[in-house]
């Protein structure tokens, strides 16, 4: 079934089922990396599907698929096409993800480009409910969750994410088959849980250090952390302060982190 892309919410729809399917899949057993097999068959909730382009093909996995849909008319439009597919009507920021589905589920959707950030600030929220998350943002966003110490777009999201996800770009998306077409390209990303089950620190400083800590990353850590260390601390005179934050690993924050709760 072809289903016509058409603009809501600021929204660019992709309209290639070969991309749609291919996104769908990302999350199916014989796509995920070995370690991740287990979740390829979790109930899933698609993010924001529009006029469903990648409900359709979700919808053949054979597995339980909710729909997330804030649009009124998209929502009455899916129900009309898709009878079979679960639609929530609401804004996916603002809901509690345990009234979707009780226990684990996969996420997935081609994310709003204005809001991709905030939706995978919230996963780490439900970090174990959600042990794989795939889809499209802009591939700037994209990039940026998925990139390495010392690259210009590590960042926040980077650290927080990668302290618990693996985090895999999968490929490019032209903006020639979206309607209308964006100008810019996007990426598809699928994060699987990795194997930490605590970071040894206190989570709401290590998301605090790391805040910090980029708030202003063209500074050294001496600079950016300055309000985070007491005067008197021994820790002035680790070297690590000499560096800035793109440069450290999710392992050295947590350690910066370690340090700075026990000055």
């Amino acid at each position: 079934m072809k289903v016509r892309a058409k603009k809501e919410l600021g929204q660019h729809f992709l309209n290639d089922l070969n991309i749609a399917k291919k996104i769908a899949e990302t999350i199916e057993t014989p796509q995920l990396p070995e370690n991740a097999k287990q979740w390829g068959n979790l109930p899933i909730v698609e993010v924001g599907p529009g006029m469903g382009v990648l409900s359709q093909f979700l919808i053949q996995s054979g597995r339980e698929v909710k729909a997330i849909e804030l649009d009124t008319e998209s929502v009455e439009f899916l129900k009309k096409v898709f009878p079979d597919l679960k639609v929530v009507q609401g804004d996916f920021l603002k809901m509690n993800l345990d009234d979707i589905f009780p226990g684990e589920l996969a996420l997935i959707g081609n994310y709003p480009y204005n809001i991709s950030s905030q939706i995978f600030f919230k996963v780490l929220d439900y970090k174990e409910k959600i042990p794989v998350v795939a889809g499209m943002l802009q591939k700037e966003v994209a990039q940026r969750i998925c990139s390495k110490p010392g690259s210009k777009v590590y960042g926040i999201l980077s650290v927080l994410l990668q302290a618990w996800y693996d985090c895999d770009y999968l490929f490019d998306v032209p903006p020639g088959v979206f309607s209308p077409p964006p100008k810019v390209t996007s990426g598809v990303i699928r994060l699987t849980r990795n194997s930490r089950t605590e970071l040894g620190c206190d989570e709401k400083m290590f998301r605090t250090v790391i805040k910090t800590s980029f708030g202003q990353r063209r500074k050294t850590l001496r600079n950016s952390l300055a309000s985070l260390i007491p005067v008197n601390s021994t820790i002035w005179q680790d070297p690590i302060l000499a560096r800035r934050p793109e440069t450290l690993s999710v392992e050295e924050f947590i350690s910066l982190t370690q340090n700075l709760a026990n000055p």
